[in-house]
């Protein structure tokens, strides 16, 4: 049975270096969780590697894998983008960008010859990296008066959420964070507790 709630990326950033016809290309791969992470990174090596030739990307963001683009920044159209993001989705990655500069060496490599080299440049990258599973999770927050405490604190212990936040008052206040698949159980359990409210919720990735 697949889960739905778990995804794979990488844990750091991981680089190689790929020679074809004195053309070198180097490939870098990187964690990132938001577009403005990517901007980031890809400001950092354009001006990093200013007098490359090209500098070609491809980034997959989301435990659900829809947030995508390819760029050939000036290489022949499907090229190089579309290669290195093949990569990222043959290792089914997701939250992960992936920088393949090229150094032109004299020699054109041809449209068959340049899909080849930045395939193999952000293949051997992602080679290099340590990819791991993580989980979707989804957080609760719940606000129960204090006499109810034991009652929320026992399914907390069965439950296993991790605890994000609490304050405990004449009014009490716990924000937690669970597993998204194992939600349903620990909300129908919480829903039981008299008093108990729930006065916000959200979904997210894990940040493990």
């Amino acid at each position: 049975m697949i889960q739905e709630d778990t995804y794979k990326t990488i844990t750091g950033r991981s680089e190689s270096v790929y020679t074809e016809k004195r053309s070198k290309f180097i490939a870098v791969a990187l964690p990132v969780r938001t577009l403005a992470e990517v901007k980031a990174y890809l400001e950092e090596y354009q001006k990093k590697y200013y007098d490359a030739r090209h500098v070609c990307y491809a980034y997959m963001l989301g435990a659900d894998r829809k947030e995508f683009r390819a760029n050939d920044n000036g290489e022949p159209s499907g090229t190089a983008g579309k290669p290195i993001l093949g990569q990222i989705n043959s290792k089914e990655l997701t939250d992960v960008l992936v920088i393949v500069v090229r150094y032109f060496g004299g020699i054109k490599l041809g449209t068959s010859g340049l899909i080849v080299a930045y395939r193999t440049a952000a293949a051997q990258a992602l080679g290099e990296a340590e990819i791991i599973e993580k989980t979707v999770d989804a957080t609760v927050a719940v606000a129960f008066e204090y006499p109810f405490m034991n009652d929320v604190m026992r399914i907390v212990k069965e439950e296993s959420p991790e605890i994000l936040e609490q304050s405990y008052d004449m009014d009490c206040f716990m924000r937690l964070r669970i597993r998204k698949s194992l939600m349903p159980l620990l909300r129908a359990r919480l829903e039981k507790v008299e008093t108990l409210r729930f006065p916000e919720e959200e979904e997210g990735s894990s940040l493990e």
